[in-house]
This record gives C-alpha cells, sequence and structure tokens, in this order.
C-alpha cells in the first residue's frame, strides 16, 4: 500500500453514498434522431441521439437483461431505462467509482430467471471502502493504465480479424457476387453435417471426465482448443455422440443475441451440444479456408434462421448454404498465409490473458488497500 494512505484513511460507508444509482429514461427507436451524444443500454452503447439526458462524465450498468456490465461515458450520453447510471458521485473520483462497481460484483445481486433484473435497493446498503480522493486518483491512473494495454492488444487483435478477411475478398471476391466465377455447391453436398447432444445433468458420471465438451457459448468466431466442460466415457455414450475430428467448423445453430451463425475451428477432438452444428468438409476442401469462409457468412447465416419466438437453423438449412468451391491450390495458398496470421493471433492472445490476469490481481488489490 502506498506510504502517503494508511488503512485508517479508507472510510466504509454505504454504496449510496459513494455512488447513487438511479434507472435511466426510455427513448424510444423511432423518437432518437441522429446527434453526437451515446445512448446506452444495460450492455453498453446502442447508437446516438441529438439530445444527453445527463452530463458527463458518467457510469453507467445494466438494470434489465444484461446485470455487472460497467460503462464510463466521457461526455454527455443518455442512459435508457434497461441501465442505471451514477446520478451522484458524493465527491468521489468518477474513475475510480467506475473501476470500484466493475470489482463489486453487481451481478450477484440479479433477481428474475427470465429476464435478470438488478434492484438498485439491493445493493445500495451495501458497504463499500472508500480511500481518500488523492488515493483514488492514483489507483485509477494505474488501472487506466492497465486497461490501455489491453485495448491496445484487442485492437491488435481485431485488425488480424480485419486482416483475414481482406486476404479473402482479395484472392476470393465476394463470395455472394462471385466475380472470380468459381464454382458454388451446398455445403450438404461437400461436407458431412450432424449436430450434438447433451446428456442429462440429473444423471449422475455424465459430467466431469476428460472428452471435451463443446457449448454455443464456446462457438465466438475462433479456435476451440479446450472447453469448458467435459464429458465422461458413460456420458458420450449416453447420447450415442461421437468425437468430431480436428478441423471440424462448429456452427451455433441456434442461441439469443449474436449467437445464431457463428463458427469456430475444432482445433481438438471433442463432442458438442444439441445446438451445434458440426461441418467436416469433403477432400476437396482445405478447412481454414472452409472455416474463413463462414465467418464471412455470419450475416447471411444468422438470416438463414426460421422459428417462432427464436429463430434457429437445421441441418437442412444449413446443408443448403451454397459455399464457393475455388481450385484446392488456391485454398492451400490462402491457408498457408493464414497460418502467420494466426501465429501472430496467438501471441497477442497470450499476451492479452496475461494483462487479464495482471489487470485483475491489480484491481483486486486496489479495493482491498493493497496496491
Amino acid at each position: 500500500m502506498n506510504k502517503l494512505f494508511k488503512s485508517d484513511q479508507w472510510t466504509s460507508r454505504p454504496l449510496v453514498e459513494v455512488a447513487t444509482l438511479q434507472r435511466g429514461y426510455d427513448l424510444p427507436v423511432q423518437d432518437r434522431n441522429a446527434g453526437p451524444f451515446p445512448i446506452f443500454a444495460a450492455n453498453g452503447p446502442v447508437g446516438f441521439h441529438d439530445t444527453a439526458k445527463c452530463e458527463g462524465p458518467g457510469v453507467v450498468t445494466g438494470r434489465s437483461g444484461t446485470i455487472g456490465k460497467v460503462q464510463f461515458v466521457e461526455g454527455n450520453y443518455w442512459p435508457l431505462n434497461t441501465s442505471l447510471y451514477v446520478t451522484d458521485f458524493h465527491g468521489n473520483h468518477p474513475k475510480w467509482v467506475y473501476y470500484m462497481l466493475q470489482s463489486f460484483g453487481l451481478e450477484k445481486y440479479a433477481q428474475g430467471a427470465g429476464v435478470p433484473t438488478l434492484n438498485r435497493n439491493l445493493v445500495h446498503h451495501e458497504p463499500v471502502l472508500v480511500p481518500p480522493l488523492e488515493e483514488q486518483r492514483r489507483i485509477a491512473a494505474i488501472l487506466d493504465q492497465a486497461e490501455t494495454l489491453r485495448t491496445q492488444r484487442r485492437t491488435a487483435l481485431a485488425l488480424l480479424d480485419s486482416l483475414t478477411q481482406s486476404l479473402f475478398l482479395d484472392m476470393f471476391g465476394d463470395p455472394v457476387a462471385n466475380p472470380k466465377g468459381f464454382i458454388k455447391q451446398p455445403l450438404s453436398v461437400v461436407a458431412e453435417i450432424t449436430t450434438g447432444s447433451t446428456p442429462g445433468r440429473g444423471a449422475d458420471g455424465y459430467y466431469g471426465g476428460n472428452i471435451p465438451w463443446v457449448k454455443t457459448t464456446e462457438v465466438t468466431g475462433g479456435e476451440i482448443h479446450d472447453t469448458e466442460e467435459k464429458l465422461t466415457e458413460a456420458g458420450l455414450k449416453a447420447i450415442r455422440g461421437k468425437l468430431h475430428p480436428i478441423n471440424s467448423i462448429v456452427v451455433a445453430m441456434y442461441g439469443q443475441g449474436q449467437t445464431r451463425g457463428r463458427c469456430a475451428l475444432l482445433c481438438i477432438e471433442a463432442s458438442c451440444n444439441q445446438a451445434c452444428g458440426v461441418i467436416r468438409p469433403s477432400e476437396e476442401f482445405v478447412p481454414r479456408f472452409m472455416f474463413a469462409q463462414l465467418l464471412l457468412a455470419y450475416e447471411r447465416l444468422r438470416a438463414l434462421g426460421r422459428g417462432g419466438n427464436q429463430e434457429n437453423l437445421n441441418l437442412q438449412l444449413l446443408g443448403s448454404f451454397e459455399v464457393l468451391v475455388p481450385p484446392e491450390v488456391l485454398q492451400q495458398t490462402f491457408a498457408t498465409r493464414i497460418a502467420s496470421i494466426e501465429a501472430l493471433k496467438a501471441t497477442h492472445r497470450r499476451a492479452l490473458a496475461a494483462l487479464d490476469a495482471l489487470f485483475a490481481s491489480l484491481q483486486q488489490r486496489a479495493f482491498a488497500g493493497q496496491l
């Protein structure tokens, strides 16, 4: 801990006296006009408006739907009614309040099974350790530096992702317009397509083994090297499942939000849950080329969804999706170039993981008075 600030200078106060939260304001989509002021919903910025409701700097978090995500706003803004915003900082440093609420664990106070909701009255009386203002500034400055490094790594990864797309378009053109005149075939013709399954949660002995099992939450547009949950041999047998080989492509067949239509490349043998489709390209396809093509087709795959309350994909719809079939030598050239990009991305991911761990450690120490 900084010698200038002893622990006895920190005071415990209820959150309501540190950062008072208030529900945001209605602003229907049809009433929004183009302007410079960001609009914040529960999960972050969702557009702009020509009028601001609150003066910045501000701190916004989710009230309904997404709970626990905290946003810092430099200038004036409009918080929607699905959010809570800090209406009074009580003289505390706004950026310190932002980091404090990040570490607060607001998601623990969510209520409701269907649409989780955060009742501010549940958290307003929770105690918060508050350092002197100068210490708040110091903590915020240190965490800002760590966050800047994380942002730089994320930006580098995003640029490398865009480089992959640019390389694809340069070599093969837009898959929809197909300006180079490559053969097009439905996926069902050029690949084996299957789905996964989920063992019963109430049964004993199905989970906790060593067989990787992919869920849609892990299908995020990258490579899968490990899974959160693993099945036992009994669990795999119970669903009559099979291990999908390395270089299979997993597609999220359904899911809320932006999940449906996302893809991932298996870099391990794994089983998948029932919400995943698995594409095993035929020998005329280089897997990384197929994967890149499906990543580029995310919006079109989403648009294939059918259903009532939740639009889903199915094997027939996925099988009908047409893909380019260029000469294998071109596919292999593309895959070789992509390998160099993937190596750079792996380096950035490792660095980002280390920075994430550092940030978490700094944040924990900061709010325990040990930084």
